[in-house]
């Protein structure tokens, strides 16, 4: 029998003598192949103590001001005999009383990973800092074309040739506006503000990592590792996301009246003691400010054009992306604009709305507030100005990346990623959420799977224990392992029109997989099944375009050029889900870009990033793609790319799934404290000498019992 202690911020709670406490533990289950998984226990009742009383602050008592927060998950850990087992976070579920007396607090032990979800909450894209002067673009023609043909800022921002309504085709013969074939005496081709930016997907990544800091007023850093999202990844660092809005142009093209202009960076830089926080053109403000017990913050925006202005213009306030505020037209300096009624946590922007070039002197935002620190009567008042100097706005529209990335949150983003890619993650002890493919099929070129190898820096290998003496062999069970008819991998997001025609013609949608037992990794050669009636999907939260590979109209001869149509099946302009793809630098044939929406100006070039769902455009480079199944490519037109995402990522576990062999088996085990405290969810165990992968075990702490559901190594 084992003594447990559990720790709630560093300080021990007193526990019940015959309180029983379980720890369930999965990181890929079987039942459910979708979701991540962390440790987390049953809800557990700890005595309504002195000592426990103290902790909670009276937690029952509605009386008492500035008490225990329990709306927030506070830092736990669990340990076995004095040794460090588990932490993790606690969070207090309530107080049961008894004759009006406090007798027992609930609470629940959940393991680290689970803060990810808890901290990024619903906070969106749009609401990451993005500070960097890369991510406020002149949206122009010349800035269009420079980020069209090369790799500006080491690849960061990038102008892919997807267009979000015209057509274009290539006919050597035959004039058209929408021709992209260069000719000297025809004013045709793509239209520069058919054209948006993309990002790349790892600088989404960074931008994450840099919000959620303690710095920022987060109680801890989110920092993934490098196991995946890497530069040294290609799978995923080619990878980029079309930064779309809304449907059709970036702006109104035609009567435009009105030009948008990010603010120069606001001054002072952040300190120590800042209570906002300035990051470039944007303004933070921190969590920490808005959800502090008894916070009340007080702004006043003020901006003032040079003196004489005759032109007017209006401020817009965006907080995460979303315009939050307008004003009303004006020549001089605002009128105090008092925005108490939206300021919350989040990323905030200020632009100027004008019609004709503008110098705007300065504007300044002024900050005030108070809190009540827990414990403390007194209030902490205080106040803070921020400054932007003088800048011009003239008649350009400022394409700012937190305005135009698509509206999802970070949560859905980084779901999407763990679905695409079959990733796990977990908590190391340094506090840095490792992040790595479950699996990967030998020969793909996958790192670091989490069931076969160890991480990037060396650690977390899988070992195998032997608990062969250890397992109760009074009763036991070995139960079917296939819980589905059918699993089907798909893309929320397949509206675009040549996506919609193929679904049409093929009867499924682009890209998509239903897996039935095949015992390929393409999923063919399957046999139907039906034990079991359940259809599972593993649906991703983003957008996936087939692409077009242009042909002369006139020769039929394939050309270098390959593109992307964000129009529905009524060729009418398309939002869709949030666009991933993969982006290469093409030189080959040369092609039209008009540097006008109206009028005459064009330009040749024959280099462009063309837009791709696999990594390489010629297979003996590499036929890794984001297809679940093995689709035609769209460049090389052949079915050779076989790299696709269910075959390296998602294959070996689930064609496993299905295989006749594999069972589950359950069983009881009283494991020794050597490995209760050292086993990872990766290791395997031996049980009479056949070796096991853990789909889930939960351990009575006490007990030190284990009730284990094991999936035999087929």
């Amino acid at each position: 029998m084992q003594e447990l202690q559990l720790y709630i911020e560093g300080q021990r709670l007193e526990l019940f003598k015959d309180e029983s406490v379980s720890l369930t533990q999965t990181i890929q289950n079987v039942k459910d192949i979708a979701k991540i998984f962390t440790s987390f226990t049953k809800t557990f009742s700890v005595p309504a103590s002195k000592n426990n009383n103290k902790i909670f602050e009276h937690y029952y008592n509605y009386d008492i001001v500035d008490g225990f927060d329990a709306r927030i998950k506070k830092d736990g850990s669990i340990e076995l005999n004095f040794i460090p087992y588990k932490t993790g976070r606690i969070k207090l579920e309530g107080v049961d009383l008894k004759n009006n007396l406090a007798h027992t607090y609930r609470i629940t032990f959940f393991g680290n990973t689970v803060e990810l979800p808890d901290i990024l909450g619903d906070d969106k894209l749009g609401s990451l800092p993005f500070s960097s002067s890369d991510y406020t673009q002149t949206y122009n023609w010349p800035t269009i074309r420079n980020f069209l043909v090369s790799q500006e800022g080491d690849g960061k921002l990038i102008v892919p040739l997807i267009t979000h309504t015209q057509r274009l085709f290539y006919n050597s013969a035959s004039p058209n506006y929408d021709n992209v074939y260069y000719s000297s005496n025809l004013q045709q081709g793509v239209v520069f503000d058919q054209l948006k930016f993309a990002i790349r997907l790892y600088e989404i990544i960074l931008e994450i990592e840099s919000k959620y800091t303690v710095a920022n007023g987060y109680a801890n850093n989110i920092v993934f590792s490098r196991d995946f999202f890497s530069t040294s990844n290609p799978v995923f660092y080619k990878l980029y996301m079309w930064l779309h809005r809304k449907s059709g142009y970036v702006q109104a093209p035609q009567q435009v009246v009105q030009y948008t202009t990010a603010t120069g960076f606001w001054y002072p830089p952040s300190g120590p003691t800042s209570y906002v926080i300035t990051s470039g053109n944007t303004i933070v403000i921190p969590a920490a400010i808005i959800t502090n017990p008894n916070s009340i913050i007080d702004n006043i925006l003020t901006v003032t054009p040079q003196s004489g202005n005759t032109t007017q213009y209006q401020v817009q306030v965006r907080e995460s992306g979303n315009v939050v505020y307008t004003s009303t037209q004006t020549t001089g300096t605002t009128p105090s604009i008092s925005l108490q009624s939206f300021v919350d946590n989040g990323v905030y922007t200020v632009t100027i709305l004008h019609s004709a070039p503008i110098v705007i002197s300065s504007i300044t935002w002024f900050f005030e507030g108070f809190y009540r620190p827990a414990g403390q009567q007194a209030p902490i008042s205080w106040t803070e100005t921020k400054n932007v100097s003088q800048f011009s706005a003239t008649t350009d529209f400022d394409f700012v990346v937190a305005e135009q990335i698509p509206d999802v949150s970070i949560m859905s983003f980084l779901t999407g990623l763990f679905k695409m890619f079959n990733l796990v993650a977990y908590v190391d002890n340094l506090g840095t959420i490792v992040v790595r493919p479950l699996e990967g099929r030998t020969g793909s070129g996958v790192q670091y799977g989490y069931y076969t190898s160890a991480d990037i820096n060396g650690n977390d290998a899988p070992v195998n224990h032997d608990i062969s003496k250890y397992v109760d062999i009074t009763k036991s069970q070995v139960n079917v392992a296939l819980p589905y008819k059918e699993i089907i991998y798909k893309y929320e997001g397949t509206g675009t029109f040549l996506a919609k025609q193929f679904e049409q013609l093929d009867g499924r949608a682009w890209g998509s997989l239903p897996y039935i037992g095949g015992t390929n990794t393409s999923g063919t050669g399957g046999i139907n099944y039906n034990a079991s009636t359940k259809l599972y999907a593993v649906s991703v939260p983003f957008e996936h375009m087939q692409y077009e590979r242009l042909l002369n109209g006139t020769n039929g001869a394939a050309l270098d050029i390959q593109w992307g149509w964000s129009v529905n099946e009524n060729q009418q302009s398309y939002i869709g889900k949030p666009l991933i793809f993969y982006a290469i630098l093409q030189t080959g044939t040369q092609m039209s870009f008009q540097t006008v929406a109206s009028g005459t100006g064009k330009i040749a070039t024959n280099t462009y990033w063309v837009p791709s769902n696999s990594l390489y455009l010629t297979s003996n480079l590499g036929t890794q793609n984001i297809n679940f199944a093995l689709e035609q490519n769209e460049f090389q037109q052949t079915a050779s790319y076989d790299d696709t995402l269910f075959a390296d990522y998602h294959s070996e576990y689930i064609i496993d799934v299905f295989n006749t062999s594999r069972r589950i088996t359950k069983l009881s085990a009283v494991l020794p404290l050597k490995i209760l405290y050292n086993f990872k969810l990766n290791d395997t165990f031996t049980v009479n000498g056949r070796n096991y992968i853990i789909n889930s075990i939960t351990t009575n702490l006490q007990s030190g019992k284990s009730d284990m559901e094991l999936l035999n190594k087929v």
